[in-house]
């Protein structure tokens, strides 16, 4: 059985050649064939060339380069075509998902004839807990609005099938949300706990922008309940309008001297009625902008150099 370790890069110069070490001892311990798949993201500092250095010496060592950054999403995505193996360990290059746990993730699989075992974090050290609390809320309001529902607290630590990596690249869609989509093609699919590590070295290439839109992809991608929720708050200013409306007019009747008040009731229509109007269209941009983006059929990601590959 041929194992595929698929590690996205951006600017790990400070802990790739320490993955590299720890990886090579994990999957000699292993004893299986096995192939190393780099995927730089068009890093800026000197992964590459660490890469490159590496790749020299060991010929498990592969490398996919872009020609820029692409994103982490799409140097996954990258990682999975690339792969050759019979599974694949998908996991970050931080050291985070620590390499240890591999054999007892293969050995699960093996035991439970699963296609995917994917890694539920139980606790993540070194992560401040605003940060840990707007994930825990971004799973679970990801799962009420999507059609489908997520393993909750999992993340892109996780190992696939050859079934389940075939049915992923078949995918046609550019802008992938990978973790959803491994989950979303099906098979017998089981939880692996275990507790995820502060980074090894240098800073987390994800800050609160980043998994915005992460999270915004993932909401978006998979799911038609923001339609629901603007039709629902449309019909909700409609019923509104019309009991003010009601109101307005018995008052009139009901007092000939009634004048409908002053600016303030009708500031407060405005602003109500004016935020349900631009959060719909907001909200129908974002599928537009999304079928704007597939519809161009770019590439997700222009490869420039490979290394190692026959």
């Amino acid at each position: 059985m041929l194992i595929s370790v698929v590690l996205p890069c951006y600017n790990e110069e400070a802990v790739i050649a320490e993955t590299y070490k720890q990886l090579t001892a994990v999957m000699q311990e292993i004893n299986e064939p096995y192939e190393l798949l780099f995927v730089n993201d068009g890093s800026k500092d000197n992964t590459l060339h660490i890469l490159r250095g590496i790749a020299t010496t060991d010929a498990s060592v592969k490398i996919v380069s872009f020609s820029r950054n692409f994103g982490h999403e799409n140097a996954t995505t990258a990682g999975l075509n690339h792969c050759s193996g019979d599974v694949a360990v998908m996991m970050d290059a931080d050291l985070q998902d620590p390499p240890r746990e591999i054999p007892g993730m293969l050995a699960l699989m093996k035991e439970e004839k699963a296609s995917v075992v994917y890694g539920v974090r139980k606790k993540r050290d070194g992560e401040p807990w605003l940060r840990l609390f707007g994930i825990k809320v971004f799973y679970r309001f990801l799962n009420y609005m999507s059609d489908f529902k997520f393993p909750l607290d999992s993340g892109d630590f996780r190992i696939v099938d050859r079934k389940a990596i075939n049915q992923f690249n078949s995918l046609k869609e550019k802008n992938k949300y990978v973790r959803g989509l491994i989950s979303w093609v099906g098979f017998k699919q089981i939880p692996y706990y275990y507790d995820r590590e502060p980074r090894f070295a240098g800073e987390t290439k994800m800050p609160f922008r980043v998994l915005l839109k992460f999270a915004l992809v993932g909401i978006f991608y998979f799911s038609k309940r923001p339609l629901s929720i603007a039709t629902s708050l449309g019909l909700i200013s409609i019923i509104l309008g019309i009991l003010y409306a009601a109101w307005a007019l018995i008052s009139k009747i009901m007092d000939q001297s009634y004048v409908v008040g002053g600016w303030t009731s009708t500031i407060i229509l405005i602003i109500f009625f004016g935020g349900v109007q631009l959060l719909t269209i907001g909200i129908l941009g974002t599928y537009i902008g999304n079928l704007f983006e597939e519809v161009k059929a770019r590439p997700p990601y222009i490869v420039e150099e490979k290394i190692n590959f026959e």
